[in-house]
């Protein structure tokens, strides 16, 4: 029982660690395939034809312009935050430096299925982590706790509003985007219920609602009225 801890704690770090390169190699490869990218990315990549910065560089500025933003939401970061901006924004950038820019049609739709589905894959692993959520989902969290609005509500302004300003500025907006848009969702959910429980119990998806898509629906878990310590349900970790 001494060991448990620091297993799971390691164990949460790696899915941490793996789902966040995951996250930014998927990133590239919506990139190299040039058929359109999520609203973050078209927001991301506008801004780095603008300013001359990487779009590595650029989601890591966006990323830290937006934990400002939680300081009147008042929420606290956790090392999965910090590490989400960090570990994103160097592997896309590597990624971009060693991936080819294939011309054949095919190619290219193939990596965009393939870097949505990596994307949903990645999802899983580094928010059931548990080790806090990504900057733009505690952006949501925090806007839905103090507005009372819904999270769909919130997560469709927020995502709209980039998706057009990144389009303004130049972004890619593509069936690539309409695809990771009706995509990632279900996705997210299917890798959920193909995952082996011993593995979602050491990522801490175990302890979630496994209909949900991201760190941003989780809710607060609800205080047991059960007396006995052994019927308790476990304490939410999304």
């Amino acid at each position: 029982m001494k060991t448990r801890a620091p297993t799971v704690a390691v164990s949460r770090s790696l899915a941490l660690l793996i789902g966040l390169v995951g996250y930014g190699f998927s990133m590239a490869l919506m990139v190299r395939a040039g058929l359109g990218l999520d609203p973050w990315d078209v927001f991301h990549q506008g801004l780095s034809r603008h300013t001359g910065m990487t779009i590595g560089v650029a989601s890591a500025v966006v990323g830290v312009a937006v934990l400002l933003a939680w300081i009147p939401l008042r929420n606290r970061p956790g090392i999965g935050t910090i590490a989400n901006v960090i570990v994103i924004a160097v592997t896309v950038d590597a990624s971009l430096a060693v991936l080819p820019t294939p011309s054949a049609l095919p190619v290219r739709v193939a990596m965009m299925l393939g870097a949505v589905l990596l994307n949903a894959i990645s999802t899983v692993l580094y928010i059931g982590a548990g080790l806090g959520p990504g900057p733009r989902d505690g952006l949501m969290t925090g806007l839905v706790a103090r507005t009372g609005l819904s999270v769909r509500l919130v997560r469709t302004s927020i995502e709209a509003t980039v998706l057009l300003t990144g389009w303004l500025l130049g972004g890619a907006v593509g069936v690539g985007t309409v695809v990771y848009a009706l995509g990632i969702g279900p996705l997210v959910q299917l890798v959920l219920r193909l995952t082996p429980q011993a593995v979602l119990a050491r990522s801490g998806w175990a302890f979630t609602d496994t209909t949900l898509t991201t760190m941003s629906e989780c809710p607060n878990p609800a205080p047991s009225r059960d007396d006995n310590p052994k019927k308790r349900q476990p304490t939410q970790t999304c």
